[in-house]
């Protein structure tokens, strides 16, 4: 499982010794037995669930769904002070036209017709 190959690599960078909360929304992936099992064995680990259709991380993953498309698709970075000088460059332009996210969720569930 990815989800729980990251944790891991965060725990080995970071968590040994120090208690870690990680701030996630409530995908699926996020709540598998093997994650609570993981997490039971990692007791420095603390989640916290944003709620469901409340997310601020919805608003941050359609900025970066934008950067993504407009930017970093198809393109190929050799040096990392070069993404860096791009992507300052790109969050400068586009802050000049921005404006904020309308949140849009009315509580109703979707439907299919």
């Amino acid at each position: 499982m990815e989800f729980l190959g990251f944790l891991d690599e965060v725990y080995e960078k970071w968590g040994q010794g120090k208690e870690l909360h990680i701030v996630m929304d409530n995908f699926s992936a996020h709540r598998t037995l093997e994650v609570i099992r993981w997490v039971e064995k990692h007791k420095s680990f603390h989640f916290h669930f944003t709620p469901t259709r409340a997310s601020w991380l919805n608003q941050v993953e359609l900025w970066f769904s934008i950067l993504s498309r407009q930017l970093l698709f198809k393109q190929e970075f050799e040096l990392v002070p070069n993404l860096t000088r791009q992507l300052l460059a790109y969050i400068e332009e586009y802050d000049k036209t921005a404006k904020p996210f309308a949140w849009t969720y009315k509580g109703e569930p979707l439907k299919i017709n």
